[in-house]
């Protein structure tokens, strides 16, 4: 039987953090399914089929074979039951994403007991990397080429002279 394997997030944008757990998480299942979804509480920076796009160009360019990037919009544990996922891959970076993480396992236990969950810590190197920090960064003019692949830090820094321009 084939073991599937879900890795949910925003990716907004995809890090290298993020490329470190797909690259890993991609080794223990025979499919990892990238789950792209919107998270409502945070404010989006691309839509999701651009970063939809984002993952799928990030991960072939790896050469990682078994992943398949698919956009979702409901409860994590209905979208792995619709994949036929018996993991969800979750990265942490620090004790703070481990107590949300271990809340969330709880909560998502209750709703399906047949997904189990795979916590993998992320690269030292790659730990202090978030989504969100990237985004401020670039926003203020830094240089995220530490946290980014090139084509992505190109996307990002593109975005935010659009959004600049745009409140002048």
């Amino acid at each position: 039987m084939k073991r599937i394997g879900v890795y949910p997030g925003t990716f907004d944008p995809i890090t290298l953090g993020h490329m470190d757990i797909i690259a890993r998480g991609a080794k223990l299942v025979d499919e990892l399914v990238i789950g792209v979804t919107t998270n409502i509480a945070k404010s989006p920076m691309f839509n999701d089929d651009e970063r939809m796009a984002m993952v799928e160009r990030e991960v072939a360019s790896q050469g990682i074979s078994n992943v398949r990037v698919v956009g979702f919009n409901s409860l994590l544990m209905d979208f792995a039951d619709a994949q036929g996922a018996a993991v969800v891959v979750r990265g942490i970076r620090g004790v703070t994403d481990f107590e949300y993480e271990y809340q969330l396992t709880g909560m998502n236990r209750q709703l399906n007991d047949r997904v189990e969950t795979i916590f993998l810590m992320a690269d030292v190197a790659l730990q202090p990397i978030a989504s969100r920090l990237v985004k401020e960064i670039a926003i203020y003019g830094g240089d995220i080429s530490k946290f980014v692949t090139p084509t992505i830090r190109d996307e990002v820094v593109s975005r935010v002279d659009e959004i600049k321009r745009k409140s002048v």
